[in-house]
C-alpha cells in the first residue's frame, strides 16, 4: 500500500472534486479540496463518512446545522438529506461504500 500525503492529493484544481485513493473491499477513501461555496443537497442508499483533515466543514443535516472541525468525523446515516453550506474551507476525506 503507498503511502499518500492528504495535503497533496487534495490540491486539486477543482473543488468539491474528489479523488479516489483507495479501496478496501467495496467501500471508498477519497480526498478533496473544500470551497466556501455550497454544496446541494444530496441523499445516499448508503452511510456516508466526512473526515476532515484540515479547516472546517459546515453541513446541514436533515435541515439541522453541524460544524465539523478538523480531525473530526461526521458520519451521515443512510438515507438522511445533507448538503455543504457555504464558508466551508480546508480538506476533507470521504468514507464511502460504492456498491450502495
Amino acid at each position: 500500500m503507498p503511502k499518500f500525503n492528504l495535503s497533496a492529493q487534495a490540491n486539486l484544481s477543482e473543488p468539491w472534486r474528489s479523488r479516489i485513493l483507495s479501496t478496501f473491499g467495496t467501500a471508498n477513501f477519497k480526498v478533496m479540496r473544500m470551497s466556501a461555496d455550497a454544496y446541494p443537497e444530496e441523499t445516499h442508499e448508503f452511510a456516508e463518512g466526512l473526515l476532515v483533515i484540515d479547516g472546517q466543514m459546515n453541513l446541514s443535516v436533515a435541515g439541522e446545522a453541524v460544524a465539523v472541525s478538523s480531525g473530526e468525523l461526521y458520519v451521515v446515516p443512510q438515507g438522511v438529506p445533507h448538503s455543504v453550506l457555504p464558508d466551508s474551507h480546508g480538506i476533507l476525506v470521504v468514507l464511502d461504500d460504492q456498491a450502495g
